[in-house]
């Protein structure tokens, strides 16, 4: 070969080394997930998955899974995953929500549900069931029918004063409302004053909104187990409070409405609101407290769009999914965006920085989980959070493990 072309092929060997370099530097790096989250179906059939409970079920001191799903209200046992029916066909329509926690210490979650879902009818729709185990949780439990508002959507246990709990139960319209006018939502609490099957005390805690969708309990103060309840609608949000055996609603006046709502903290201690807009809305925001022109503190008051690309949005949580200390947000949509893409992304700080504006984000499921609702817990006791999500049309409940990335 000539000294000619022996020249001319480094000339084309190092130009093309040089033009990789420039479109390195000028592309965008690649996001790599910090961890990985490996996906194990646990159930391959599931209708609607309308709502996702996590809690220890049997008493073994391991966290399961409980599912709404459109006619059975079901659990599965940790760690094989085994699927057992609690109740079924309790109402003519669908089941909708499901609360789950251990309200009288014995180490096994008590549990209420919601169904005779019809969001179209506002006079005769909604159903609230408490559910009575027998000696065998795996059987079949028994049905209490409870006082019910039109179109039961949304229900929680909250911890009172006095190590005593409610179940908090939201409507989505208010009765014989029309298109969201009319009367308010009744926001309840019931409360067990002499055991399940006696009558239970029925307080109305808000009423002045007029189409809601979900709402959040959360402990805000410290040395206080008495928990709020941050409470979005159409209208906006209210962080309610359970003060001296009374109910306290506060307007947060920055907080725009919306269809779902979590409370969070920063490694600081500060407080955050993370939120779904508009209803079953496109946008994941974050709201944190706002420091005025003479410095005063104003809660909730800087607003930060995070995302704006989801389609019909139904999920939402915070915790410290990395292990690095710092907030993290975790968010699913149920219908192909305008990129054709649907699922589960996690939110995070770009830097280390709590003060940081800037955020990223990765894919936990593309266009495998029509995400109709998830739920966070570490379920192997490994000190990891894991996610635990329910599709709609893609009929599946998946839980996400959170494993280290290698």
């Amino acid at each position: 070969m000539s000294a000619a072309k022996i020249l001319f092929i480094c000339l084309l060997v190092g130009f093309g080394w040089f033009e990789s370099m420039v479109v390195a530097q000028l592309k965008p790096p690649v996001l790599k997930s910090p961890v990985d989250f490996q996906p194990e179906t646990i159930d391959s059939q599931v209708i609607i998955g309308y709502g996702i409970a996590i809690g220890d079920v049997d008493g073994d001191g391991r966290p399961d899974i409980l599912l709404a799903d459109k006619k059975q209200f079901v659990w599965y046992r940790n760690p094989d995953w085994r699927r057992f029916v609690i109740a079924e066909n309790l109402t003519e329509r669908d089941n909708v929500c499901i609360a789950a926690r251990d309200i009288d210490g014995d180490g096994k979650v008590e549990i209420a549900v919601g169904g005779q879902w019809n969001p179209g009818d506002t006079e005769d729709s909604g159903a609230v069931f408490y559910l009575l185990p027998g000696p065998d949780r795996k059987e079949r439990w028994t049905s209490i029918r409870l006082h019910h508002e039109p179109v039961v959507h949304r229900m929680r246990w909250v911890k009172l004063s006095n190590k005593k709990f409610g179940l908090v139960v939201a409507p989505l319209h208010g009765r014989g409302n029309k298109k969201g006018n009319g009367a308010g939502v009744r926001l309840l609490v019931y409360k067990m004053i002499n055991g399940a099957e006696n009558p239970w005390e029925i307080e109305e805690i808000d009423s002045e909104y007029h189409v809601t969708h979900n709402f959040d309990i959360a402990k805000t103060r410290d040395g206080v187990d008495t928990e709020d309840i941050f409470y979005l609608g159409k209208e906006g949000a209210k962080q309610i409070s359970f003060r001296d055996g009374q109910w306290r609603s506060e307007t947060l006046s920055g907080v725009q409405g919306g269809g779902e709502i979590r409370f969070g903290r920063d490694v600081t201690g500060a407080s955050f609101l993370t939120t779904i807009e508009p209803f079953h809305g496109t946008s994941l925001v974050l709201y944190e407290t706002k420091m005025s022109a003479e410095t005063k503190p104003l809660p909730y008051a800087q607003r930060t769009v995070l995302d704006a690309k989801f389609n019909q949005g139904h999920a939402v949580a915070v915790g410290d999914f990395l292990g690095n200390g710092q907030r993290q947000i975790v968010a699913g949509w149920r219908a192909p965006n305008e990129d054709g893409k649907f699922g589960i992304k996690i939110y995070f700080p770009e830097s280390g920085n709590v003060l940081e504006r800037r955020w990223n984000s990765f894919f936990v499921d593309e266009n495998k989980m029509a995400c109709e609702d998830l739920r966070v817990a570490d379920l192997n006791a490994d000190g990891r959070l894991d996610i635990v999500a329910s599709g709609r049309s893609t009929h599946n409940l998946i839980i996400y493990w959170n494993r280290p990335s290698e």
